[in-house]
């Protein structure tokens, strides 16, 4: 069954962009994670559709994948397909004040293609370590802004695989969460509708928020960016800090003691150590303040024996 689901990939995509066992800690900013059962990268959005309708004939679970800046894998791996469309999907166009972009385009890239066009608006999203599809998922942002306000329209699958440009207007779009999320489509592409300005002001701005990151996020570290939601009328990081758990450790896991919102690998940590140290943390902050963390970094596969 295996060899010839894999043999049906193949004949879609090409030998070369369909991988086996391939090990999701080279696919994800935790550098974590098991064997994903098969691991393909489409080029077009027939590709796409055409992977999907396989997954779906042979009742196989499918999980679309930018760069994995957002997501914790099990030890265990991913028991079905991972669709990556960071590898092939990334092109990014200019148009006016419009820049249309793939769902695996980076924001970064996406954020110095403005910069040379004299746009601004995306300066916010310039470091945030992700793609445009996960970032319209979750209403990435940061510093101020968020996806929402920049977003004129996205082309999604929806969950009849059909091809639909949703209006950002009809996105409901909220924190960290979309209507793509609530509904599961695919992401494909998105148009962002930004303003003309001048260059060196929105290079300022980038420069200023880079600097901010840098001194303040544990860029040197592997992990997943913040990783619990900010609740609501909280920041997560000074709760943390607050209940004692700055530098606390599971394994080879570690809450930052740069930003105690970032939990990092420090010593080829597991699946398994994060989750725990992720668990610990959150009832610790329910314990001392009754506030409950909620994780916003996702999880993948089976997090529930062996580990």
């Amino acid at each position: 069954m295996r060899e010839e689901i894999k043999k049906q990939f193949c004949e879609i995509l090409g030998s070369e962009q369909v991988m086996i066992d391939e090990p999701m800690s080279c696919h994800t900013t935790f550098r974590i994670g098991g064997p994903a059962e098969y691991f393909v990268c489409p080029r077009t959005v027939q590709e796409v559709q055409k992977t999907i309708q396989i997954c779906l004939e042979n009742q196989i679970p499918y999980f679309i994948l930018g760069n994995g800046s957002n997501l914790l894998v099990s030890d265990h791996g991913y028991q079905g397909v991972i669709i990556q469309l960071f590898k092939n999907m990334n092109q990014i166009t200019v148009e006016k004040d419009c820049i249309r972009a793939q769902a695996g385009a980076l924001l970064s890239s996406i954020a110095k293609q403005a910069l040379a066009c004299g746009l601004a608006g995306f300066e916010f999203a310039g470091g945030i370590p992700g793609t445009l599809g996960g970032a319209v998922v979750m209403n990435a942002g940061a510093y101020g802004g968020e996806m929402k306000d920049v977003l004129d329209c996205v082309t999604v699958l929806n969950q009849e695989q059909e091809l639909v440009t949703i209006p950002v207007s009809e996105m409901k779009m909220g924190y960290r969460t979309s209507i793509v999320k609530e509904k599961g489509y695919t992401v494909l592409e998105a148009v962002l509708r930004l303003n003309p300005a001048d260059e060196e002001e929105i290079r300022e701005k980038m420069r200023d928020f880079t600097q901010r990151r840098v001194s303040k996020q544990p860029l040197d570290l592997p992990s997943a960016g913040s990783a619990f939601k900010r609740p609501e009328g909280y920041f997560a990081g000074k709760l943390i800090m607050d209940a004692g758990l700055r530098g606390y450790r599971v394994g080879g896991a570690q809450v930052s003691e740069k930003h105690c919102g970032f939990v990092v690998n420090t010593d080829h940590a597991t699946a398994q150590d994060v989750r725990q140290l992720m668990q610990d943390v959150s009832d610790r902050v329910w314990e001392k303040f009754h506030v409950r963390l909620e994780p916003e970094v996702k999880f993948l596969g089976d997090f529930s024996t062996g580990e």
